[in-house]
């Protein structure tokens, strides 16, 4: 499907700018929210959050704006939607790299929202490290909560009984563990990178309070070979009680490559998150070294969002600047196989790290940042997906 709409860029509460825009796919009523040239301090805007807010049409959205001179780092902001996405209102900081903690400035990256069930009030989880570090992958855990759906944050110091580095990219899933109620955050490591002795990791913290975090289990590496197993997202799998995590991956000691063939990883867990299965690869879903969103669906199925092609500084025919570009995705119904890949977002440029909201069954809120032909990352875009039988 090509669609050919007005893109409403919101640059403060009460001004909209508007152009036309072409794309391929089934995403509906396009909108950028935030363009990097609204944040002077920053040479990007990246990894996009989204989830529902007080009432129908209210949408809250987290982001990273990248500090000029960073790699990965830099300042977490939130805008609202009271319109179902049609504009947004100017974006409010959560995480300030300027404000300094204890006397040390933070980098931050890679926020992740979550709304407790029964509760009125918004969670924002992120990664902070020393701003003094060339990246952000020796990051540690740190929340924020809002009262009022999203206008404004209170940063809280977690109580970590993980004391070791994590890199965040899925949010809390809720389950039960021998009848408590529990909060299931993945998250990987990559100490590898800088440290011969590292290593490279995918695990999930658990959580009764979301105050308090401990490390629950890590995910078993495949028995052949190993595998590097990162950003994996958590949903409900097809049994009950089972919850099931989608990783993406790369060659665990030359990461510069894809697994062969480039797939994602999958692993189950039958008792809450406090163990999980040996990842195995997914043969029906591709991944090129790069976040594909997973969860479940309200019917009962699963939903996979994803790149097509080669990795980012991949070449392929059909891919002359490399991967992240097209959107795809496939669904698959309960007790179902995954269907054909179906075209979520096209339009010749760069565009990477979906996530989605369902507001209702089989109708998501869409959120990913997206660039130019060959520069990743220039703005955050926004759009509608309603699945079809």
């Amino acid at each position: 499907m090509k669609n050919i709409l007005f893109a409403s860029l919101f640059l403060s509460a009460a001004t909209t700018q508007a152009q036309v825009h072409e794309y391929e796919g089934d995403i509906t009523d396009y909108r950028v929210i935030r363009r990097v040239e609204q944040h002077p301090q920053s040479w990007r805007v990246w990894q996009p959050f989204i989830t529902q807010g007080e009432k129908g049409g209210h949408l809250i959205v987290a982001y990273g704006a990248m500090r000029n001179g960073k790699k990965d780092m830099g300042d977490i902001f939130v805008t609202l939607s009271r319109n179902d996405g049609d504009t947004w209102e100017e974006p409010v900081p959560v995480f300030d790299h300027a404000v300094k903690r204890d006397g040390i400035q933070f980098g931050y990256a890679n926020p992740v929202l979550y709304r407790p069930s029964g509760q009125q009030v918004i969670w924002c989880f992120a990664m902070r490290c020393s701003i003094a570090q060339r990246n952000s992958e020796e990051s540690h855990l740190v929340g924020a909560f809002s009262a009022d759906w999203g206008r404004t944050w209170t940063p809280v110091e977690l109580a970590m009984h993980y004391s070791g580095p994590l890199i965040l990219n899925a949010s809390v899933i809720e389950t039960e563990v021998k009848g408590i109620k529990t909060y299931i955050l993945p998250a990987h490591r990559n100490t590898l990178a800088s440290d011969p002795r590292g290593s490279r990791d995918h695990f999930v913290l658990s959580s009764t309070s979301l105050l308090e975090w401990r490390l629950e289990a890590y995910i078993p590496q495949p028995t052949q070979a190993r595998v590097f197993l990162h950003e994996g997202n958590i949903g409900y799998g097809e049994q009950s009680g089972e919850l099931k995590m989608v990783m993406r991956t790369a060659d665990y000691d030359e990461t510069n490559k894809t697994t062969d063939p480039p797939r994602a990883y999958s692993s189950v867990s039958r008792d809450g998150g406090q163990s999980w299965s040996v990842a195995r690869p997914e043969p029906e879903l591709h991944n090129a070294k790069s976040k594909g969103y997973f969860s479940h669906t309200q019917s009962g199925g699963h939903i996979y969002v994803y790149n097509d092609g080669p990795a980012q500084r991949g070449t392929a025919p059909g891919f002359p600047n490399g991967g992240r570009t097209s959107l795809r995705y496939k669904t698959k119904p309960q007790g179902g196989q995954w269907s054909e890949q179906k075209t979520f977002y096209h339009a010749g440029i760069k565009n990477s790290y979906p996530t989605l909201a369902e507001v209702a069954p089989g109708d998501f809120r869409c959120v990913w940042d997206s660039g130019t032909v060959d520069r990743p990352r220039t703005h955050i875009s926004y759009g509608k997906l309603k699945l079809t039988n």
